[in-house]
């Protein structure tokens, strides 16, 4: 089947508009597997007839949920293992010596989709820093889609999700078995807030972090949506704080606001505020 290049591009301005997200050309294969189901389930045939729907109603809630269907939600626990191995040797030993005064860390898993990224940090921070127990930790996971983080916050994957990049240890000791699979201990859930948020929109709200992973969903914008997040998310950033971003992602001909760590293999970035302070 294929689709009018007039109805590609309606949808296309519409979730763009609505998330940020730039399909691009020749995507017309991935708008009909996700959102071919949605007209079907309206009674449509199409995406010509879902397109019309949308032309002539303006239905709000039909566009709120095209635009969550084509939200990327691919994720997995300790997804490339080489960020976490430098965030427990390198970043946060001399985040911590920083703070020892506040004992206070915050940390935001931005497009945290349902929720691997965040549990996986919390892990990391349990398994390697003991002398954290009495800190003030705050884990801020955000995402677009609420789908994705209502299965966050219920904390419940099934035996596929737990076997892609989570040791064996680790599920033994943070999850329980539950009749869907396996689900996150209460104590780790209760140590996330998920909240919704377009990263179009502003962060202010957030507050300040000391470390922000922003891994695999910039290479979904436009550079000019790229260059206003990432330099939003430098204001919500600490001088010393870091930025992580996904493997295919980089900061060059985006902004300048922040500066490659040279001594991290992957995508690590700290503001260059932090040259004004030295």
């Amino acid at each position: 089947m294929s689709i009018d290049p007039n109805d590609y591009e309606f949808l296309s301005s519409l979730v763009a508009k609505r998330s940020g997200l730039a399909l691009g050309a020749g995507k017309e294969y991935l708008l009909e597997a996700r959102l071919l189901p949605i007209a079907n389930s309206l009674g449509l045939t199409s995406l010509a007839e879902l397109v019309r729907r949308l032309r002539t109603s303006r239905d709000e809630s039909l566009a709120a949920t095209i635009t969550e269907a084509m939200t990327t939600n691919e994720t997995l626990f300790f997804r490339d293992r080489t960020p976490f191995d430098e965030l427990r040797d390198q970043l946060l030993p001399d985040m911590i010596a920083a703070r020892q005064t506040t004992r206070r860390l915050r940390i935001w898993s931005a497009a945290a989709s349902t929720g691997q990224e965040a549990y996986s940090l919390l892990m990391t921070l349990r398994e390697s820093f003991p002398q954290l127990a009495g800190w003030r930790i705050e884990m801020i996971g955000t995402d677009i889609s609420q789908q994705a983080l209502a299965k966050a916050k219920n904390g419940i994957y099934s035996q596929f999700e737990v076997q892609r990049g989570l040791p064996i240890q680790l599920l033994v000791k943070y999850f329980r078995q539950v009749p869907q699979g396996w689900q996150i201990t209460d104590d780790l859930r209760s140590s996330v807030t998920f909240r919704t948020l377009n990263l179009l929109e502003s962060f202010t709200s957030l507050g300040e972090f000391d470390l922000i992973f922003c891994r695999n969903v910039l290479i979904y914008f436009e550079q000019i949506n790229k260059t206003a997040i990432l330099d939003r998310m430098e204001k919500q950033l600490r001088s010393d704080g870091y930025l992580v971003l996904g493997a295919a992602e980089t900061v060059l001909g985006v902004t300048n606001r922040f500066q490659r760590v040279r001594t991290c293999k992957s995508a690590v970035y700290s503001p260059t505020k932090s040259l004004q302070t030295v």
